[in-house]
């Protein structure tokens, strides 16, 4: 190619090179802050050109430029192949530029926003977090029956994983907020895979050993939730926020999914103590990526691109650090209260259909072990998409114009009345799958709470949203731990119907609570 058609293609203007006369005309100091020269080396065949390239911006025209060049060659000795990218770097009014033509195209994975790799990482983490919770619910049945355990035993074991979970809850959120969700999250799903993995021996032990692996489990789950929403209150931009926390929430309802397919199948081919070891050799894999990928918040990513940097800080809640809490004045407001008693009536029931829905299936239903876990799977499955669908809602609602505090109170309506009417009819049904469609109808709505109560927390106190969140998953927790030994003492003195009864009464208890005090609007700055 001759130097000729080289400049031409380089020519960001036809019009012609100015002369020596012309360029004397400029001011000085004018001429320097018009007149850049952009050097650009290019090898061709044997030989290396050396255009300089000067640009003079028309006046009254932005954008506008006419060039020249003087082209010198001289001889250069190839001793290797020819380059595929022609770099230019220079600046002209004073931004830089760097830029390689011809590269090939960057892998599809490095393109993907880190902001959104942390989000996956969170949203597997909860699918392994209820995997490794749902396992027991399946193979407690077999388990029973080796040890010769009684409904009461049962839901002492069943309980105990909360015993854990309950300390863990406003202590995760401080020291996420202290060291960082990255080691807080990883330090979380390491020590509860390391304990999944012990229960078989543990159970062979005893069951005070039984009883103290399943409260270590509960410890390293205890720190998931207040850890997520340390990485995403610091990754994830405001107006990205509910869809990243519906993905990441949805990993919890298919994790109960996988567990309960894959539970009777690992129990049916290789034992009961399978389904603990393979459950808990993932979390290991899980613990490897997210040291590799994962920062606690996008100033500590040394490769994070600085377009997306720029968008997050820009766009995200201020991160600065709570220094000193003020728990005397988080206390004293009525909708606080209110986030702690709707979230004490929302887990009891989830709960109790989290732990004892394969008993219920095995006992009542005649379901045997196979179809009990996979019919779990059902409700889950309603649940996963249920979340997503209340997000959609509630963020169309208020981008409508409706108040934050009239969707809230809607969509947590929604998620407390379902449950209650679907659970009541439990006892009108007759068929199986029936009763399948009703537990999957009253899981389904329990689901728009993701919408109601647990979105509540940022709402009300952004700043002090971890804290809040471990205040009212305390109170979730306590119920989680009530609900799951007090069913088992009303199956041994009563019957299901007993149960829901309990189950119905807290869900009408927390709609009363929920609509007289909540509130959408900030209380706390």
């Amino acid at each position: 190619m001759s130097a000729r058609a080289l400049l031409y293609t380089l020519s960001l203007t036809p019009k012609a090179s100015p002369d020596a006369a012309a360029q004397k005309k400029l001011p000085g100091s004018d001429f320097k802050s018009r007149y850049r020269p952009l050097r650009i080396q290019i090898r061709v065949g044997e030989c290396c050109s050396l255009f300089r390239v000067s640009a003079l911006r028309s006046s009254g025209e932005r954008g506008s430029w006419k060039v020249w060049a003087d082209v010198k060659s001289k001889p250069y000795d190839v001793s290797g192949t020819v380059p595929d990218s022609v770099k230019f770097e220079e600046s002209i009014d004073g931004v830089v530029l760097e830029q390689e033509e011809f590269d090939s195209s960057v892998p599809c994975w490095e393109q993907f926003p880190k902001r959104w790799v942390i989000v996956v990482l969170c949203f597997s983490a909860f699918l392994l977090c209820n995997m490794d919770r749902v396992n027991m619910s399946i193979a407690i049945l077999p388990m029973s029956a080796e040890y010769n355990w009684n409904p009461a035993t049962v839901g002492l074991i069943q309980s105990s994983f909360f015993w854990g979970y309950l300390l863990t809850q406003v202590a995760g959120g401080i020291w996420a907020d202290t060291v960082g969700g990255k080691l807080v999250l990883g330090f979380g799903v390491l020590w509860w895979s390391i304990a999944t993995a012990l229960t078989p021996v543990a159970a062979k032990l005893g069951l005070p050993f039984l009883l103290v692996v399943r409260a270590f489990m509960g410890i390293g789950e205890g720190v998931a939730m207040p850890a997520m929403n340390n990485m995403l209150s610091k990754w994830v931009p405001v107006a990205e926020r509910s869809r990243s926390l519906a993905l990441v929430y949805s990993g919890m309802y298919l994790g109960s999914v996988t567990g309960l397919a894959f539970s009777p199948f690992l129990i049916h081919q290789y034992g009961w103590p399978s389904v603990f070891f393979s459950f808990g050799s993932l979390g290991t894999v899980w613990f490897a990526v997210w040291l590799n990928k994962a920062h606690s918040s996008p100033l500590e990513d040394p490769e994070l691109q600085p377009e997306e940097k720029k968008l997050i800080i820009a766009n995200c809640v201020s991160s600065e650090p709570v220094k000193t809490i003020p728990w005397g004045l988080i206390l004293s407001k009525a909708p606080v209260w209110a986030l702690i008693v709707s979230h004490f009536c929302h887990n009891w029931g989830t709960f109790i259909l989290l732990t004892w829905m394969p008993t219920y299936y095995n006992q009542v239903l005649k379901f045997n072990l196979t179809e009990s876990g996979l019919i779990c799977v059902l409700p889950w499955l309603t649940m996963a998409f249920s979340a997503n669908l209340g997000g959609w809602i509630a963020d169309t609602l208020i981008s409508k114009g409706l108040s934050v505090t009239r969707v809230r109170k809607i969509m947590q309506t929604v998620g407390f009345l379902g449950p209650a009417f679907f659970l009541t009819q439990l006892s009108h049904v007759n068929s199986p799958a029936m009763a399948v469609l009703c537990m999957a109808c009253s899981q389904g709505t329990d689901a728009f709470s993701q919408s109601g109560l647990y979105s509540n927390h940022q709402d009300i106190a952004p700043r002090y949203s971890g804290v809040l969140l471990g205040l009212s998953n305390t109170a979730g927790v306590l119920a989680g731990v009530f609900g799951t030994a007090a069913t088992g003492y009303i199956l041994q003195h009563g019957s299901w119907d007993d149960v829901f009864k309990v189950s119905v009464g807290l869900y009408l208890v927390g709609t009363v609570v929920w609509n007289l005090f909540s509130t959408g609007e900030k209380i706390l700055d």
